[in-house]
């Protein structure tokens, strides 16, 4: 489980969180939604590390995380997949030098070991065979697979991922909500999904949360999101006609 407390955080005059509490379940794809500039990805930085908070606290399990120094957030960190908005591949190094690149840092493996598990984790997102490919010879959606199976690499505790379906096309996009949601299941690891897709928010999430302006405005299930009476939340997730239809199917 991951916790949050009390979140701020401001870049200048700019006070882009304002007292974010939540508590993330582990076996959950859990969501945070929002328009642009509503704190959401900024919000997950301050989650794993990559932003300081002026104020507030983030758990893992229990454990106190935001006050560690660098050293002592080793360990937790060994147990964080992340996958990027633009996958992060290193354009100069094969699909299976991407997968064991945190490995060989992060691990005591041989190097036959780390190849071992680079093609178990691309065998898992059906990618098997491409060790030897470089990211500019990959598909977009491949590319997208190739950074969950990085993110898996290290049999993660915690799981984010940061616009997965961010330019990618529906069909393709489905694939990646599904091996998420697969994943998240078999790892049983806590897994947050910062999206703007309301396709995937009603597909595979779990629990949802809603920023607006920096704050916390709902949070529950997707079928729940459907039924709020929070104009800001309605506003945005019935944007299109099709999200108006699914609402009401659920009347």
């Amino acid at each position: 489980m991951i916790e949050i407390q009390n979140i701020h955080k401001s870049f200048g005059e700019n006070h882009v969180l304002k007292g974010i509490d939540a508590a993330f379940e582990p076996g959950k794809v859990n969501m945070i939604i929002g328009g642009s500039g509503s704190g959401k990805s900024t919000l997950l930085k301050c989650i794993v590390g990559l932003h300081e908070p002026e104020k507030g606290d983030v758990f893992f399990d229990k454990k106190e995380f935001t006050n560690l120094d660098f050293e002592e957030r080793v360990p937790i960190r060994r147990q964080i997949g992340m996958l990027f908005q633009n996958s992060a591949l290193f354009d100069s190094m094969t699909v299976e030098q991407n997968l064991t690149f945190g490995l060989e840092i992060f691990t005591d493996m041989s190097q036959s070991e780390r190849r071992e598990r680079a093609n178990l984790c691309l065998d898992r997102v059906n990618l098997s065979k491409t060790n030897d490919l470089y990211p500019s010879e990959l598909s977009g959606g491949m590319k997208k697979r190739v950074g969950i199976a990085r993110a898996i690499s290290m049999n993660p505790k915690y799981l984010f991922c940061d616009e997965p379906n961010s330019g990618l096309d529906p069909a393709t996009s489905i694939v990646i909500d599904e091996l998420i949601e697969e994943l998240t299941d078999e790892y049983q690891c806590t897994t947050i999904v910062v999206t703007h897709d309301m396709n995937s928010v009603m597909g595979i999430g779990d629990y949802i949360m809603f920023l607006h302006k920096g704050e916390k405005f709902w949070e529950g299930s997707n079928k729940e999101m459907l039924m709020a009476d929070v104009p800001e939340l309605n506003d945005f997730v019935f944007a299109s006609p099709l999200m108006k239809a699914a609402r009401s199917t659920f009347k």
